[in-house]
């Protein structure tokens, strides 16, 4: 699994909603995550096993963890696993696999350039 480079990490003076947002928008497919969490693992698993790359932000291993928690909640009204693609939220674990199982991620992750088969 992919690690978060320091860069990441929000600057002090950066408000969390705002540094949510341009993560969010900067890679195909991010997942806020947490290292322990077997939801957040297995919507992990989900994405590598399809062959997509997301970005992946653990986000208790970052200072700010609870300032992002608050951010990534009151943006996306869910807790971790967060998953945008092509900048939008799309989800939680339930919404991911739903989207999985009705056929739906496939298209969604082809048009925001993180699958091209």
């Amino acid at each position: 699994m992919q690690n978060q480079a320091t860069e990441w990490y929000p600057p002090p003076e950066t408000a969390a909603e705002e540094w949510v947002a341009r993560v969010a928008a900067g890679s195909a497919v991010v997942i806020f995550s947490k290292s322990t969490c077997s939801m957040c693992h297995a919507v992990k698993v989900l994405f590598y096993g399809m062959g997509v790359n997301p970005r992946v932000y653990e986000v208790d291993e970052d200072p700010r963890s609870e300032e992002i928690e608050r951010a990534l909640s009151s943006s996306t009204g869910t807790a971790v696993p967060v998953v945008f693609i092509g900048g939008k939220f799309v989800g939680s674990m339930d919404r991911v696999i739903t989207f999985h199982i009705n056929g739906t991620l496939v298209p969604l992750l082809k048009n925001a350039g993180a699958l091209w088969l």
